[in-house]
């Protein structure tokens, strides 16, 4: 069963965007807005059935009707606000000192030693392991070389030792087959 619409309706300059939705995250995102219009009171829901007609026809279609005609639109303009006019470069500037000419001294800088005091121990707090690792290599070198040196000394002895034991089941062997005749 399809959700029941509703009809929205949002200001867009001198028109009201309307569209139906089912909800208000859809007219949001019909209108292409990433903020919450309802929040901000932007943006309403409409019961009135001369405004809900067409959009109700239209689902999900922005339909966008003026809010008046262009002399509607431009007397409100003229009650609103009045021309903007500029200020001569000969007029003639208030008594009083302009924001800028009050400005207090400014502030002196901040002061980096601390900054510098906190890197300078990083640093040195970094460089310590890496001269103790370099001793603790510098050892395992020793201790490598010293291992390989025990280990063929042992390779040695291993195989002085073998030839002596094949030496003497030789000879064994030779005294057995001479005992046995």
């Amino acid at each position: 069963m399809p959700r029941k619409l509703k009809v929205f309706r949002t200001p867009i300059g001198f028109h009201d965007a309307y569209v139906a939705a089912p909800g208000r995250k859809a007219a949001l995102a019909a209108w292409g807005s990433a903020h919450d219009l309802f929040a901000r009171g932007v943006a309403e829901e409409v019961t009135d059935p001369e405004f809900t007609r067409q959009p109700l026809a239209n689902p999900g279609q922005v339909i966008r009707l003026s809010r008046g005609s262009a002399a509607e639109q431009i007397a409100a303009l003229g009650k609103t606000a009045g021309p903007r006019r500029r200020k001569s470069a000969k007029a003639p500037e208030a008594a009083a000192p302009s924001p800028r000419a009050r400005r207090a001294k400014p502030k002196p800088r901040p002061d980096r030693a601390p900054v510098d005091r906190a890197e300078a121990e990083l640093a040195q707090a970094d460089a310590r392991p890496r001269e103790e690792l370099a001793a603790f290599d510098k050892r395992q070198a020793a201790l490598d070389k010293e291992r390989g040196r025990l280990e063929k000394q042992h390779a040695g002895e291993i195989a002085k030792l073998e030839r002596a034991a094949e030496k003497a089941r030789e000879s064994y062997d030779r005294a057995m087959r001479a005992w046995q005749g």
